[in-house]
């Protein structure tokens, strides 16, 4: 049972006005002008067409303008939401200079063209990123995770320069424009060199199991650093792949083990969660999930679903790590959790995931076909229904409320999903392979079929009966050694927030 949290406030809380330097304020400011100039420039993309370009250099798409959108917004609430937490810390102003540097970096990428261009701002991404979650220098184990981050970040960016290195010599272009317009003459080792190098680079950029590891790793960054990690960063690795969509989707093969690949982080994104004791922790396990998911609509076919996905996954993991300790309350042992479900239960949950996905296919066409279409609507019903019968179990009601409830909060929630996809794909009408569905296969079926089953079973809690399962996850989401804190004093040494 929860006891009663009355949120005391240790101390004085930071005066921002007359403990911040110039900087910080500076650079909020900067950060939410960089939002109101996006928002106008979405505005004359909607209105005037609006697309300028350096040939050769920077192009500016409906992609483009939607992602600095997003980017600065994250970025104006992080400034923002920093005035405070980083108040008196001796590193506010190298930690304000990295997460504006970030955000230009990230804003600058999506317009990039070139391909050296590119691959640069894909590096710096990466380093800046490492910096932000080592920011208090006098902390080993920071020091540690950045380590391991950077060495990741440092492996992504080395396979995306083989990737750009195969296509620029299997195309002759120096362009990501210039790829996209030459994919059809792609195949061959070189191309298939490229295409497993931009899917690895995606995977480690958003942490998809096996390389999770770093965000694991990564809980000693700020919480607002947190939150841009978890909200932007790890969106890069499906932003890649619809850059390069012309090129991954040459062959279904490939596109079928990238829907394996995410259905894999999905499953156990959401097992690892269940070991988790901390909040940053569980929310960590949760991105590995929910890039899975993000990954999977990847390979489907359907990149527009997918920067739907993590467009909606930012603002909400963004929300989660900003309000994180809120979530902090100590509860004294109770019962387990019950996984038991009653037949009214289950007919209650399967009309309701029959009347989402109907509301889905309507709403968007997709799953109409016997396509790839198919398994996405399947997808999206399901991830929903599940995310909403968590919110409504989560919030104690009455089991004979509680069955009118999933319907009035997943309905709507679905029907939102589909009209922000529907929006975002008719922004990216110009990028190419936005959307390349593919023939149902065997395989596709297998998959689905495998994912739904694994979900369910996990869901109901049968994975609880393993100790060794148990065991076997706990031993996976644990992060890297050096940098647990085992010692509270190392903690107040560093002077850390």
């Amino acid at each position: 049972m929860a006891g009663r949290t009355s949120k005391p406030t240790v101390g004085a809380l930071p005066d921002t006005a007359a403990e911040s330097s110039l900087v910080p304020v500076a650079l909020t400011w900067l950060a939410w002008s960089l939002f109101a100039a996006s928002v106008v420039a979405l505005f004359a993309r909607l209105r005037f067409g609006f697309a300028p370009e350096i040939t050769g250099l920077v192009a500016v798409d409906g992609l483009t303008v939607l992602l600095w959108v997003v980017v600065a917004f994250f970025g104006g609430i992080v400034h923002s939401y920093s005035r405070r937490y980083m108040a008196g810390s001796a590193h506010e102003t190298k930690f304000f200079l990295a997460v504006f540097g970030f955000v230009t970096v990230v804003m600058t990428l999506v317009a990039a063209d070139h391909l050296a261009l590119f691959g640069l701002l894909w590096l710096a991404m990466g380093l800046v990123m490492a910096e932000l979650i080592g920011v208090v220098d006098g902390w080993e184990q920071a020091r540690a995770a950045a380590s391991v981050a950077r060495r990741y970040f440092l492996a992504s960016s080395a396979l995306l320069g083989v990737a750009l290195a195969a296509l620029w010599r299997a195309t002759g272009a120096t362009t990501v424009s210039g790829i996209a317009a030459n994919a059809d003459a792609l195949g061959g080792p070189a191309w298939l060199v490229a295409a497993v190098a931009l899917v690895l680079a995606a995977m480690i950029q958003s942490a998809l199991v096996p390389f999770h590891g770093w965000l694991l790793s990564s809980m000693t960054a700020p919480t607002p650093a947190s939150a841009l990690m978890h909200a932007g960063f790890v969106n890069a690795g499906g932003v890649l792949l619809l850059r390069f969509a012309p090129v991954v989707t040459v062959d279904g093969g490939l596109m079928l083990a990238i829907v394996a690949v995410g259905a894999t982080s999905a499953l156990l994104g959401k097992l690892l969660k269940a070991t988790r004791p901390d909040v940053k922790s569980k929310l960590a396990c949760s991105t590995v999930g929910q890039m899975g998911f993000m990954i999977m609509q990847a390979g489907l076919g359907f990149f527009g679903a997918a920067i739907t996905h993590l467009v909606l996954h930012g603002f909400y993991k963004a929300y989660h790590f900003l309000g994180a300790g809120g979530e902090v309350e100590r509860k004294s042992p109770g019962k387990a959790t019950s996984h038991a479900t009653g037949v009214v239960d289950v007919a209650v949950t399967l009309a309701t995931g029959l009347a989402g996905g109907a509301t889905f296919v309507l709403l968007t066409g997709k799953g109409a076909s016997a396509d790839t279409g198919l398994l996405l609507a399947l997808f999206v019903t399901f991830t929903t229904l599940h995310a909403a019968r968590g919110a409504v179990r989560n919030a104690s009601l009455p089991a004979s409320i509680r069955y009118g409830a999933v319907p009035l909060v997943f309905l709507p929630a679905i029907a939102l999903y589909a009209l922000v996809y529907r929006g975002i794909s008719a922004l990216l009408t110009e990028v190419p392979a936005v959307t390349a569905p593919t023939e149902l296969s065997a395989l596709h079926v297998l998959v689905a079929a495998a994912f739904l089953a694994t979900y369910v079973a996990i869901d109901t809690g049968v994975h609880e009966r393993s100790r060794r399962l148990y065991v076997a996850l706990l031993n996976a989401g644990q992060p890297s050694p050096d940098t647990l804190l085992t010692n509270a004093e190392e903690y107040d040494d560093g002077g850390v927030q």
